[in-house]
């Protein structure tokens, strides 16, 4: 799919997600395509235990807890890229404190309708929603300390133009603390080139080495891989992409669907997209 059709696929998906709700999102493939009967939760990781969790924000559909491994410091601002209903926003909030500042952007309008109504029932006055595209965020240079984002940015088509944006709004010494989607191997091309499990953050996601080295060629530094884990596919939503044959050479295979989590940083001084060199 070209890049538009993407982006619009993943809009449809996750306006539809907004009204499944938790339970359904969470037993599908981060919203996408039939739930499983086999997995409750395929990706999504239990954000109930920290500080500042609102219930209503948290949509399923996740792949990590980056906003716990994100160094947040009172007064911080923090960018959610992706932000959904607001989950990662409101626990990120608890962090910064009312001297800090978040902001969640996100592309879908029914997300940040819904976010609104979930930041106006909490009576916040330091957390804000703006509709945007991650590859031309509606964010000023040097705006934010941290950078967070939650099963996003896999789903970006151009996700070398998308951390060159993450290091532009960064502050020098800034750093982000993201989750995501990566491989390791060749996925089947039925699942690579299946519109939905491309929404559903599997067909957007690209090799771990790659993904790394497009950190590394954005500017950034002390790239580190916080956490990573294998995401297992339930065979009642595999069987929708694949023959008997092939799921059984998927399953058995070396090829791996993968969530990380990965810290990097901002050059303190001269660096890529400064204006002091």
């Amino acid at each position: 799919m070209e890049s538009n059709e993407i982006k619009e696929q993943v809009r449809k998906t996750y306006a539809n997600a907004v009204l499944q709700g938790k339970e359904k999102n969470a037993s599908s493939c981060c919203g996408a395509g039939e739930c499983s009967s086999e997995v409750y939760n395929i990706m999504a990781e239990d954000y109930s235990s920290l500080k500042g969790y609102n219930p209503d924000a948290d949509l399923g559909l996740g792949c990590g807890l980056p906003t716990q491994f994100a160094q947040i410091k009172p007064g911080d601002t923090v960018v959610d890229l992706g932000s959904g209903a607001g989950n990662d926003c409101f626990v990120a909030r608890a962090e910064t404190g009312e001297t800090g500042k978040v902001i969640g952007i996100d592309f879908t309008p029914e997300m940040i309708a819904r976010a609104r109504e979930n930041v106006n029932k909490l009576g916040y006055n330091n957390v804000e929603f703006r509709q945007g595209d991650i590859e031309n965020m509606p964010v000023s240079t040097g705006e934010a300390n941290v950078v967070v984002s939650n099963c996003v940015l896999n789903l970006v088509p151009d996700k070398e133009k998308a951390f060159k944006e993450i290091y532009r709004i960064l502050k020098p010494g800034g750093h982000f603390s993201v989750s995501d989607i990566v491989l390791l191997g060749n996925l089947p091309e039925s699942i690579r080139s299946s519109a939905e499990m491309y929404a559903g953050c599997v067909s957007g996601a690209i090799q771990k080495e790659e993904y790394l080295g497009v950190i590394k060629e954005a500017g950034f530094e002390q790239i580190t891989l916080q956490k990573e884990k294998k995401i297992i596919i339930p065979t009642d939503i595999l069987k929708d992409f694949l023959s008997t044959e092939e799921m059984t050479n998927y399953l058995n295979g070396d090829t791996g669907i993968y969530s990380i989590s990965v810290f990097a940083k901002k050059t303190e001084g001269c660096g890529p997209g400064s204006t002091c060199c």
